[in-house]
Protein backbone atom coordinates (compact mmCIF):
# COMPACT_ATOMS: atom_id res chain seq x y z
CA UNK A 1 0.00 0.00 0.00
CA UNK A 2 1.15 3.81 -1.07
CA UNK A 3 2.02 5.72 1.91
CA UNK A 4 -0.34 8.33 0.04
CA UNK A 5 -1.12 10.95 2.53
CA UNK A 6 2.44 11.36 3.74
CA UNK A 7 3.62 11.60 0.10
CA UNK A 8 1.05 14.12 -0.79
CA UNK A 9 2.88 16.85 2.31
CA UNK A 10 5.53 16.24 1.65
CA UNK A 11 4.97 16.98 -2.36
CA UNK A 12 3.13 20.26 -1.03
CA UNK A 13 5.58 21.44 1.89
CA UNK A 14 8.98 20.42 0.49
CA UNK A 15 8.25 20.70 -3.18
CA UNK A 16 5.77 23.68 -3.20
CA UNK A 17 3.52 21.59 -6.01
CA UNK A 18 -0.13 22.68 -5.96
CA UNK A 19 -3.00 20.35 -5.22
CA UNK A 20 -3.76 19.68 -9.14
CA UNK A 21 -0.14 18.77 -9.86
CA UNK A 22 0.02 16.47 -6.37
CA UNK A 23 -3.35 14.76 -7.76
CA UNK A 24 -1.76 14.12 -11.42
CA UNK A 25 1.72 12.76 -9.61
CA UNK A 26 -0.52 10.42 -7.16
CA UNK A 27 -2.65 9.43 -10.13
CA UNK A 28 0.92 8.66 -12.32
CA UNK A 29 1.96 6.95 -9.32
CA UNK A 30 -1.52 4.79 -8.33
CA UNK A 31 -1.31 3.63 -12.32
CA UNK A 32 2.18 1.93 -12.09
CA UNK A 33 1.66 0.37 -8.53
CA UNK A 34 -1.16 -1.42 -10.21
CA UNK A 35 1.33 -3.78 -12.10
CA UNK A 36 4.07 -3.57 -9.30
CA UNK A 37 3.29 -3.16 -5.64
CA UNK A 38 5.43 -0.26 -4.19
CA UNK A 39 5.37 -2.62 -0.98
CA UNK A 40 8.29 -4.77 -2.34
CA UNK A 41 11.96 -4.53 -2.47
CA UNK A 42 12.44 -2.33 -5.75
CA UNK A 43 15.01 0.06 -7.75
CA UNK A 44 14.47 2.09 -10.41
CA UNK A 45 15.88 0.06 -13.70
CA UNK A 46 13.05 -1.98 -12.28
CA UNK A 47 10.49 0.15 -12.56
CA UNK A 48 11.90 1.74 -15.70
CA UNK A 49 10.99 -1.84 -17.06
CA UNK A 50 7.49 -2.15 -16.03
CA UNK A 51 6.67 1.84 -17.53
CA UNK A 52 8.40 0.18 -21.00
CA UNK A 53 5.55 -2.21 -20.83
CA UNK A 54 2.31 -0.23 -20.45
CA UNK A 55 0.87 0.95 -23.44
CA UNK A 56 0.84 4.38 -24.18
CA UNK A 57 2.57 7.67 -25.37
CA UNK A 58 6.60 8.26 -24.81
CA UNK A 59 5.41 12.00 -22.94
CA UNK A 60 2.57 10.09 -20.89
CA UNK A 61 5.67 7.71 -20.06
CA UNK A 62 7.89 10.13 -19.16
CA UNK A 63 5.59 11.48 -17.09
CA UNK A 64 4.79 7.89 -14.58
CA UNK A 65 9.00 7.99 -14.53
CA UNK A 66 8.84 11.45 -12.97
CA UNK A 67 5.86 10.09 -10.74
CA UNK A 68 8.35 6.96 -9.67
CA UNK A 69 11.50 9.17 -9.14
CA UNK A 70 9.52 11.58 -6.94
CA UNK A 71 8.06 8.99 -4.57
CA UNK A 72 11.33 6.76 -4.11
CA UNK A 73 13.33 10.01 -3.57
CA UNK A 74 10.25 10.69 -0.60
CA UNK A 75 10.87 7.30 0.62
CA UNK A 76 14.75 7.23 0.51
CA UNK A 77 14.22 10.87 2.93
CA UNK A 78 11.82 8.63 4.87
CA UNK A 79 13.86 5.91 5.33
CA UNK A 80 16.84 7.87 6.16
CA UNK A 81 15.54 9.56 9.33
CA UNK A 82 13.68 6.31 10.78
CA UNK A 83 17.65 4.86 10.33
CA UNK A 84 19.11 8.25 11.89
CA UNK A 85 16.56 7.83 14.80
CA UNK A 86 16.80 4.14 15.40
CA UNK A 87 20.85 4.81 15.31
CA UNK A 88 20.51 7.71 17.96
CA UNK A 89 18.42 6.50 21.02
CA UNK A 90 16.46 3.63 21.90
CA UNK A 91 12.43 4.34 21.92
CA UNK A 92 10.89 6.32 24.59
CA UNK A 93 8.34 4.38 26.22
CA UNK A 94 4.71 5.80 26.57
CA UNK A 95 1.39 5.08 28.50
CA UNK A 96 -1.56 5.60 27.50
CA UNK A 97 -4.86 6.24 29.81
CA UNK A 98 -8.25 6.52 28.21
CA UNK A 99 -6.33 5.15 25.47
CA UNK A 100 -9.76 3.88 23.30
CA UNK A 101 -8.12 1.96 19.94
CA UNK A 102 -5.17 3.99 19.99
CA UNK A 103 -6.14 6.28 17.28
CA UNK A 104 -3.49 9.37 18.88
CA UNK A 105 -0.89 6.77 19.14
CA UNK A 106 -1.03 5.25 15.19
CA UNK A 107 2.30 7.52 13.97
CA UNK A 108 4.13 7.35 17.33
CA UNK A 109 6.56 4.06 16.60
CA UNK A 110 7.68 5.67 13.59
CA UNK A 111 8.85 8.63 15.06
CA UNK A 112 11.05 6.30 18.10
CA UNK A 113 8.24 6.23 20.90
CA UNK A 114 7.18 2.77 22.19
CA UNK A 115 3.65 2.50 24.16
CA UNK A 116 4.61 -0.26 26.17
CA UNK A 117 0.94 -0.19 28.39
CA UNK A 118 -2.30 1.36 27.76
CA UNK A 119 -5.74 0.94 29.88
CA UNK A 120 -9.05 1.57 28.04
CA UNK A 121 -12.51 0.92 30.04
CA UNK A 122 -14.58 -0.94 27.15
CA UNK A 123 -13.41 -4.42 26.58
CA UNK A 124 -14.50 -4.30 22.97
CA UNK A 125 -12.24 -1.13 22.46
CA UNK A 126 -9.31 -2.95 23.87
CA UNK A 127 -9.44 -5.81 22.31
CA UNK A 128 -9.62 -3.74 19.07
CA UNK A 129 -6.36 -1.71 20.40
CA UNK A 130 -4.80 -5.13 20.88
CA UNK A 131 -5.11 -6.41 17.69
CA UNK A 132 -3.84 -3.05 16.07
CA UNK A 133 -0.78 -2.80 18.67
CA UNK A 134 -0.26 -6.49 19.89
CA UNK A 135 3.07 -5.36 21.45
CA UNK A 136 1.56 -3.08 23.63
CA UNK A 137 0.35 -4.70 27.06
CA UNK A 138 -3.41 -3.40 27.70
CA UNK A 139 -5.46 -3.52 31.04
CA UNK A 140 -8.64 -3.18 31.08
CA UNK A 141 -11.21 -2.15 33.12
CA UNK A 142 -12.11 1.23 35.30
CA UNK A 143 -8.85 3.21 36.27
CA UNK A 144 -10.72 4.29 39.22
CA UNK A 145 -10.46 0.71 40.87
CA UNK A 146 -7.66 0.13 42.67
CA UNK A 147 -6.29 -3.29 41.03
CA UNK A 148 -6.82 -1.58 38.11
CA UNK A 149 -4.87 1.47 38.97
CA UNK A 150 -2.12 -0.04 40.51
CA UNK A 151 -1.38 -2.38 37.59
CA UNK A 152 -1.66 0.29 35.29
CA UNK A 153 1.15 2.59 37.56
CA UNK A 154 3.31 -0.88 38.32
CA UNK A 155 3.52 -1.68 34.53
CA UNK A 156 4.80 1.98 33.59
CA UNK A 157 6.91 2.15 36.11
CA UNK A 158 8.96 -1.06 35.35
CA UNK A 159 8.76 -0.77 31.25
CA UNK A 160 10.17 2.40 32.21
CA UNK A 161 7.85 5.01 30.61
CA UNK A 162 8.88 8.45 30.40
CA UNK A 163 6.00 10.27 28.66
CA UNK A 164 2.17 9.93 29.79
CA UNK A 165 -0.56 10.22 27.73
CA UNK A 166 -3.98 11.26 29.00
CA UNK A 167 -7.35 11.93 27.37
CA UNK A 168 -9.97 11.41 29.08
CA UNK A 169 -13.76 11.25 28.20
CA UNK A 170 -14.60 14.95 27.48
CA UNK A 171 -19.12 13.77 27.39
CA UNK A 172 -19.03 15.79 31.00
CA UNK A 173 -17.68 18.90 29.08
CA UNK A 174 -20.88 21.19 28.86
CA UNK A 175 -21.29 24.76 27.62
CA UNK A 176 -20.33 27.92 30.20
CA UNK A 177 -21.99 27.70 33.21
CA UNK A 178 -23.66 24.50 32.49
CA UNK A 179 -21.61 21.88 33.89
CA UNK A 180 -22.19 19.33 36.88
CA UNK A 181 -18.83 19.72 39.28
CA UNK A 182 -19.76 16.59 40.13
CA UNK A 183 -20.47 14.64 37.05
CA UNK A 184 -18.18 11.32 37.59
CA UNK A 185 -16.82 11.24 33.85
CA UNK A 186 -15.45 14.84 34.70
CA UNK A 187 -13.60 13.34 37.80
CA UNK A 188 -11.91 11.07 35.79
CA UNK A 189 -8.68 13.94 36.11
CA UNK A 190 -7.74 12.59 39.78
CA UNK A 191 -6.77 9.23 38.72
CA UNK A 192 -4.70 10.59 35.88
CA UNK A 193 -3.12 13.05 38.62
CA UNK A 194 -2.65 10.17 41.12
CA UNK A 195 -0.73 8.21 38.23
CA UNK A 196 1.81 11.47 37.37
CA UNK A 197 2.60 11.83 41.16
CA UNK A 198 3.31 7.38 41.20
CA UNK A 199 5.16 7.22 37.38
CA UNK A 200 6.80 10.46 37.64
CA UNK A 201 7.30 10.68 33.79
CA UNK A 202 9.53 13.29 32.43
CA UNK A 203 6.35 14.32 30.33
CA UNK A 204 2.53 14.26 30.53
CA UNK A 205 0.38 14.83 27.10
CA UNK A 206 -3.45 16.06 28.87
CA UNK A 207 -5.94 16.50 25.25
CA UNK A 208 -9.80 17.73 25.77
CA UNK A 209 -12.05 19.73 24.46
CA UNK A 210 -11.78 23.77 25.17
CA UNK A 211 -14.21 23.55 27.97
CA UNK A 212 -12.10 21.45 30.31
CA UNK A 213 -10.04 24.39 30.94
CA UNK A 214 -13.26 26.19 32.56
CA UNK A 215 -14.96 22.98 33.88
CA UNK A 216 -15.30 22.50 37.21
CA UNK A 217 -15.12 19.62 39.66
CA UNK A 218 -15.57 19.04 42.98
CA UNK A 219 -13.37 18.14 45.69
CA UNK A 220 -13.92 18.07 49.44
CA UNK A 221 -17.25 19.63 48.60
CA UNK A 222 -16.10 22.82 47.25
CA UNK A 223 -15.85 23.81 43.13
CA UNK A 224 -12.53 23.97 41.59
CA UNK A 225 -11.63 24.65 38.18
CA UNK A 226 -10.24 21.75 36.58
CA UNK A 227 -6.32 23.29 35.51
CA UNK A 228 -6.55 25.20 39.12
CA UNK A 229 -6.31 21.46 40.08
CA UNK A 230 -3.60 20.04 38.24
CA UNK A 231 -1.88 23.39 38.88
CA UNK A 232 -2.35 23.03 42.44
CA UNK A 233 -1.02 19.13 42.43
CA UNK A 234 1.39 18.84 40.01
CA UNK A 235 3.39 22.57 39.62
CA UNK A 236 5.81 21.88 42.61
CA UNK A 237 7.29 19.25 40.09
CA UNK A 238 5.90 20.20 36.23
CA UNK A 239 6.30 23.10 34.44
CA UNK A 240 2.67 23.80 32.24
CA UNK A 241 2.40 24.55 28.65
CA UNK A 242 -1.54 24.94 28.14
CA UNK A 243 -2.60 26.19 24.44
CA UNK A 244 -6.14 25.96 22.78
CA UNK A 245 -5.63 24.88 19.35
CA UNK A 246 -7.09 24.13 15.93
CA UNK A 247 -5.29 21.10 14.34
CA UNK A 248 -5.93 22.35 10.89
CA UNK A 249 -3.11 24.93 11.70
CA UNK A 250 -0.73 21.54 12.02
CA UNK A 251 -1.31 20.45 8.71
CA UNK A 252 -3.93 18.36 9.66
CA UNK A 253 -7.22 18.70 7.06
CA UNK A 254 -9.81 18.97 9.74
CA UNK A 255 -11.28 21.73 11.44
CA UNK A 256 -10.80 20.33 15.50
CA UNK A 257 -10.33 22.48 18.22
CA UNK A 258 -8.48 20.98 21.41
CA UNK A 259 -6.99 22.05 24.60
CA UNK A 260 -3.74 20.76 24.77
CA UNK A 261 -1.60 20.43 28.07
CA UNK A 262 2.33 20.12 27.80
CA UNK A 263 3.86 19.04 31.21
CA UNK A 264 7.86 19.49 31.44
CA UNK A 265 9.66 17.42 34.80
CA UNK A 266 11.47 20.20 36.38
CA UNK A 267 14.42 18.52 36.19
CA UNK A 268 14.53 18.13 32.34
CA UNK A 269 16.89 20.58 30.60
CA UNK A 270 14.58 21.84 27.88
CA UNK A 271 10.98 22.32 28.76
CA UNK A 272 7.79 20.68 26.23
CA UNK A 273 6.59 23.16 23.71
CA UNK A 274 4.07 23.08 20.88
CA UNK A 275 5.25 22.41 17.48
CA UNK A 276 5.11 25.92 14.70
CA UNK A 277 1.76 26.01 12.52
CA UNK A 278 1.85 25.14 8.97
CA UNK A 279 2.72 27.64 6.00
CA UNK A 280 -0.85 26.74 4.75
CA UNK A 281 -3.38 24.97 5.45
CA UNK A 282 -4.82 22.04 4.01
CA UNK A 283 -8.43 21.40 2.10
CA UNK A 284 -10.21 18.30 2.01
CA UNK A 285 -9.59 18.54 -1.81
CA UNK A 286 -5.68 18.42 -0.88
CA UNK A 287 -6.96 14.45 1.14
CA UNK A 288 -9.94 13.42 -1.06
CA UNK A 289 -10.05 15.60 -4.44
CA UNK A 290 -8.16 12.77 -6.26
CA UNK A 291 -11.01 10.13 -5.58
CA UNK A 292 -13.36 9.30 -8.28
CA UNK A 293 -17.14 9.71 -7.71
CA UNK A 294 -18.67 6.87 -5.35
CA UNK A 295 -22.42 6.12 -5.14
CA UNK A 296 -24.25 5.73 -1.99
CA UNK A 297 -26.09 2.20 -1.60
CA UNK A 298 -29.87 3.32 -1.41
CA UNK A 299 -31.60 0.73 0.81
CA UNK A 300 -35.15 1.34 0.23
CA UNK A 301 -35.13 1.03 -3.44
CA UNK A 302 -35.46 -2.41 -5.98
CA UNK A 303 -32.28 -3.47 -7.27
CA UNK A 304 -34.18 -2.60 -10.27
CA UNK A 305 -34.73 1.43 -9.17
CA UNK A 306 -31.45 1.26 -7.67
CA UNK A 307 -29.66 0.76 -10.86
CA UNK A 308 -31.97 3.19 -13.02
CA UNK A 309 -31.13 5.67 -10.19
CA UNK A 310 -27.00 4.64 -10.12
CA UNK A 311 -26.37 2.81 -13.49
CA UNK A 312 -22.86 2.76 -12.14
CA UNK A 313 -23.15 1.81 -8.81
CA UNK A 314 -21.32 -1.57 -8.90
CA UNK A 315 -18.74 -0.47 -11.33
CA UNK A 316 -17.58 2.56 -9.12
CA UNK A 317 -18.05 0.38 -5.94
CA UNK A 318 -15.53 -2.20 -7.03
CA UNK A 319 -13.42 0.83 -7.74
CA UNK A 320 -13.10 2.11 -4.42
CA UNK A 321 -13.05 -1.60 -2.80
CA UNK A 322 -9.67 -1.35 -4.79
CA UNK A 323 -8.46 1.58 -3.48
CA UNK A 324 -9.35 0.19 -0.18
CA UNK A 325 -11.20 -2.20 2.11
CA UNK A 326 -12.61 0.59 3.90
CA UNK A 327 -13.76 2.72 0.98
CA UNK A 328 -17.51 1.14 1.29
CA UNK A 329 -20.32 3.14 -0.16
CA UNK A 330 -22.08 4.67 2.57
CA UNK A 331 -25.98 2.96 3.30
CA UNK A 332 -28.51 5.43 3.05
CA UNK A 333 -32.52 5.98 1.91
CA UNK A 334 -33.74 7.27 -0.85
CA UNK A 335 -35.46 10.69 0.13
CA UNK A 336 -32.04 11.91 1.80
CA UNK A 337 -30.07 10.96 -0.96
CA UNK A 338 -32.68 12.38 -3.21
CA UNK A 339 -32.09 15.56 -1.42
CA UNK A 340 -28.45 16.32 -1.41
CA UNK A 341 -28.44 15.32 -5.18
CA UNK A 342 -30.19 18.70 -5.31
CA UNK A 343 -27.69 20.46 -3.11
CA UNK A 344 -24.58 21.99 -3.91
CA UNK A 345 -21.30 21.88 -2.48
CA UNK A 346 -20.73 24.00 0.89
CA UNK A 347 -25.02 24.12 1.34
CA UNK A 348 -28.04 22.64 2.85
CA UNK A 349 -30.45 20.65 1.57
CA UNK A 350 -33.04 22.66 4.00
CA UNK A 351 -32.27 25.85 1.41
CA UNK A 352 -33.71 23.79 -1.38
CA UNK A 353 -37.46 25.01 -2.91
CA UNK A 354 -38.20 21.45 -4.02
CA UNK A 355 -36.19 18.77 -2.25
CA UNK A 356 -35.76 19.74 0.98
CA UNK A 357 -35.77 17.05 3.74
CA UNK A 358 -38.73 15.04 4.05
CA UNK A 359 -40.02 12.85 6.79
CA UNK A 360 -41.63 9.35 5.43
CA UNK A 361 -44.97 10.98 5.08
CA UNK A 362 -43.78 14.19 3.27
CA UNK A 363 -43.86 16.54 5.78
CA UNK A 364 -40.81 18.78 6.19
CA UNK A 365 -38.27 18.01 8.35
CA UNK A 366 -36.91 20.23 11.46
CA UNK A 367 -33.57 20.51 11.82
CA UNK A 368 -30.44 22.56 12.14
CA UNK A 369 -28.59 24.45 9.20
CA UNK A 370 -25.68 22.39 9.86
CA UNK A 371 -27.04 18.73 8.76
CA UNK A 372 -28.31 18.13 5.74
CA UNK A 373 -25.50 19.87 4.48
CA UNK A 374 -22.38 18.94 2.18
CA UNK A 375 -19.11 19.93 2.75
CA UNK A 376 -16.68 22.60 1.23
CA UNK A 377 -13.67 21.74 -0.94
CA UNK A 378 -11.80 24.33 -0.25
CA UNK A 379 -11.36 24.67 2.98
CA UNK A 380 -10.36 22.16 6.08
CA UNK A 381 -12.74 19.29 6.63
CA UNK A 382 -15.49 20.12 9.56
CA UNK A 383 -14.60 18.23 13.17
CA UNK A 384 -15.29 14.46 12.64
CA UNK A 385 -17.92 13.37 15.10
CA UNK A 386 -19.39 10.29 16.38
CA UNK A 387 -22.37 10.38 13.72
CA UNK A 388 -20.14 10.68 11.11
CA UNK A 389 -22.57 8.24 9.29
CA UNK A 390 -25.77 10.29 9.25
CA UNK A 391 -26.77 12.80 6.53
CA UNK A 392 -29.30 13.86 8.91
CA UNK A 393 -26.27 14.86 11.52
CA UNK A 394 -23.39 17.62 11.33
CA UNK A 395 -21.65 18.54 8.68
CA UNK A 396 -21.26 14.98 7.02
CA UNK A 397 -22.28 14.77 3.73
CA UNK A 398 -19.28 14.52 0.48
CA UNK A 399 -18.84 17.91 -1.13
CA UNK A 400 -19.97 16.40 -4.43
CA UNK A 401 -19.67 17.38 -7.88
CA UNK A 402 -21.69 19.79 -10.49
CA UNK A 403 -23.41 17.64 -12.52
CA UNK A 404 -25.21 19.28 -16.35
CA UNK A 405 -27.60 16.16 -17.50
CA UNK A 406 -28.05 15.83 -21.19
CA UNK A 407 -31.86 18.24 -20.64
CA UNK A 408 -29.74 21.36 -18.61
CA UNK A 409 -30.42 20.28 -15.40
CA UNK A 410 -28.05 20.15 -13.03
CA UNK A 411 -27.26 17.73 -9.80
CA UNK A 412 -24.77 17.07 -7.10
CA UNK A 413 -22.92 13.93 -7.37
CA UNK A 414 -21.70 11.91 -4.22
CA UNK A 415 -25.14 12.21 -2.20
CA UNK A 416 -23.52 10.31 0.65
CA UNK A 417 -21.92 10.85 4.27
CA UNK A 418 -18.18 10.17 4.03
CA UNK A 419 -16.71 6.92 3.85
CA UNK A 420 -14.87 5.84 6.59
CA UNK A 421 -11.63 5.43 4.37
CA UNK A 422 -12.35 9.02 3.50
CA UNK A 423 -12.44 9.98 7.21
CA UNK A 424 -9.30 8.18 7.93
CA UNK A 425 -7.60 10.31 5.28
CA UNK A 426 -9.40 13.58 7.00
CA UNK A 427 -8.29 12.04 10.72
CA UNK A 428 -4.67 11.28 9.29
CA UNK A 429 -4.66 7.56 10.27
CA UNK A 430 -1.67 6.05 7.94
CA UNK A 431 -2.30 3.97 4.95
CA UNK A 432 -0.83 0.89 6.53
CA UNK A 433 -2.70 1.41 9.96
CA UNK A 434 -3.09 -2.41 10.96
CA UNK A 435 -6.67 -2.05 11.36
CA UNK A 436 -7.84 -5.64 11.13
CA UNK A 437 -10.12 -6.45 8.14
CA UNK A 438 -12.54 -7.92 10.80
CA UNK A 439 -13.54 -4.68 12.49
CA UNK A 440 -17.45 -4.27 12.54
CA UNK A 441 -17.43 -0.58 10.51
CA UNK A 442 -20.08 1.44 12.37
CA UNK A 443 -18.39 1.01 15.33
CA UNK A 444 -14.68 2.14 14.24
CA UNK A 445 -16.78 5.09 12.34
CA UNK A 446 -18.22 5.80 15.82
CA UNK A 447 -14.99 5.43 17.84
CA UNK A 448 -12.70 7.34 15.45
CA UNK A 449 -14.66 10.51 15.92
CA UNK A 450 -13.59 10.62 20.09
CA UNK A 451 -10.17 10.33 18.10
CA UNK A 452 -7.26 12.91 18.53
CA UNK A 453 -5.85 12.95 14.48
CA UNK A 454 -2.14 11.33 14.89
CA UNK A 455 -0.69 13.29 12.74
CA UNK A 456 -1.48 16.68 15.04
CA UNK A 457 0.53 14.09 17.74
CA UNK A 458 3.60 13.39 16.06
CA UNK A 459 3.98 16.75 15.37
CA UNK A 460 3.64 17.74 18.96
CA UNK A 461 5.76 14.44 19.89
CA UNK A 462 8.69 15.31 17.21
CA UNK A 463 9.41 17.91 19.58
CA UNK A 464 10.46 15.29 22.74
CA UNK A 465 12.51 13.57 19.64
CA UNK A 466 14.57 16.56 18.51
CA UNK A 467 15.46 17.54 21.82
CA UNK A 468 16.84 14.27 23.18
CA UNK A 469 18.82 14.35 20.27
Amino acid sequence: MLNEFEFREWLMVEKCYSPKVIKDIVCRLNRVNKRFSMNKQFDLKYFEEVIAEISTSSSVKSQLRRAVRLYLEFLEILSNETNKRQKTCNPIKVCSMFSNIGVAEANLEKIGFEVVVANELEERRAKLYSSIYPNTEMIVGDINENTVFESFVEKSKSNGAEVLIATPPCQGMSTAGKQQANDDRNLLILPVVHAIKKIKPRYVFIENVPMFLKTYISIDNENQLIIDYLRENLSKEYSFNISIIDVSDFGVPQSRERAIILLTRKDSSLEWEMPCKANKKLTLRDVIGHLPELDPYVKDLSDEERNHLFPLFEKRRNEALNISRWHEPPHHIFRQVQAMQHTASGETAFDNEVYYPKKADGTPVKGYRNTYKRQSWDRPAYTVTMDNRKISSQNNVHPGRKIVNSDGSVIYSDPRTLTLYEIMLIMTLPENWNLPDSAPEAFVRRIIGEGIPPLFVEKVFSKISRMRR
